[in-house]
């Protein structure tokens, strides 16, 4: 059995339904529509774990799984096995994998396949997932709705904290240079 250390979503998933990758860009009206909608697939006794995957650095040190998602759903679903034997439903921008207890899940597979591929973006992957997990869930007779989107649609920015940071940085070196200069200026008088 495989230890869950080796990418963000094994760590994630031990506890949590849902991996959505803060750099995503998933808006947080999404995001809430996937999580309710796997609360009431749960409730409905559908139990479902999703990663969404954005981009290779989302697999961390397993990026070899890029753009694989079947293989990736299997890997993730070994790496959960010890807490979680369930189905796993795994999003990438070219398709979705699903597995359960880490090992094929043919029917459930084929009928993702039918559904269209993401495409990039947050907003896409969320989407997928969540018909992917009403259409899973149905199939296993559980009806469950997608609630209507609900708070903020827009993309948020993965580059706010970074542009905090350097403007901040900015500021205290054009500080810290102004005072270098007022003391230099101050010994030459």
């Amino acid at each position: 059995m495989a230890r869950a250390d080796g990418d963000p979503a094994s760590d994630y998933l031990l506890g949590q339904p849902s991996f959505i990758p803060p750099d995503a860009g998933v808006p947080p009206a999404y995001a809430k529509q996937l999580n309710q909608v796997l609360l009431d697939a749960k409730d409905k006794g559908y139990r479902i774990r999703v990663a969404l995957i954005a981009s290779r650095y989302d697999l961390g040190s397993v990026g070899v799984l890029d753009k694989q998602p079947k293989r990736y759903a299997r890997f993730l679903g070994q790496e959960l096995l010890f807490v979680y034997r369930g189905h796993l439903l795994v999003v990438m921008p070219n398709g979705l994998g699903v597995s359960r207890a880490g090992k094929p899940a043919p029917a459930e597979q084929a009928t993702v396949d039918r559904l269209p591929p993401p495409g990039a973006g947050g907003a896409g992957l969320a989407s997928a997932a969540t018909r992917a997990v009403v259409r899973l869930a149905a199939n296993a007779g559980a009806v469950v709705p997608v609630p209507p989107l609900s708070g903020d649609t827009s993309t948020p920015n993965p580059n706010h904290d970074r542009l905090l940071i350097v403007l901040v940085t900015a500021v205290a070196l054009a500080g810290f240079a102004a005072y270098r200069l007022r003391r230099r200026f101050r010994r030459q008088d």
